[in-house]
């Protein structure tokens, strides 16, 4: 029964590390968690079977960790779940070209304070002056900055 305890503490505890190390990074309660645990199965294996068993116990955790790591640096286990899509999206491209302040549009969303608003046929994301705008209001244009349509709405 003592064995099934250590053994049971320090697989537990090794498999809180490795959750940590892939899916929760950074230093959390997890970690920890893994970490007292691992160390309290060497404890017991120290205090129920000696201190020659229990360095055994140490050493072999130890190295029954460092493997797991290996192999998973090598197996390159972490890239199944890091994201390799990439954003190439891009919105406003051409508005300096056919947009000049005054232009009026309608609002196709509600700006909070940015959206959507149609001006030519075209649908661009536009920002108010910092209130709220309803959806299908008019409005026109104030501002325009690099990448920023401001707008007002039309009384």
């Amino acid at each position: 029964m003592e064995w099934i305890t250590v053994i049971g503490l320090i697989v537990f505890g090794i498999g809180l590390l490795i959750i940590e190390v892939i899916f929760i990074p950074g230093t959390t309660i997890v970690g920890i968690a893994g970490f007292i645990c691992a160390g309290f199965g060497v404890y017991l294996g120290y205090d129920y079977f000696g201190s020659s068993t229990g360095t055994i116990v140490l050493i072999a955790s130890s190295a029954f960790m460092l493997v797991v790591i290996i192999y998973a640096f090598k197996a390159r286990a972490w890239e199944r779940f890091s994201l390799k899509d990439e954003n190439t999206g891009r919105f406003n491209d051409d508005f300096k070209v056919t947009l000049s302040v005054g232009d009026q549009g309608q609002t196709i969303s509600s700006l909070k304070p940015s959206g959507k608003a149609l001006f030519n046929e075209k649908e661009l994301e536009v920002r108010s002056n910092g209130g709220f705008i309803n959806e299908n209001q008019l409005v026109k244009i104030i501002r325009i900055e690099p990448n920023k349509i401001i707008v007002e709405p039309i009384n």
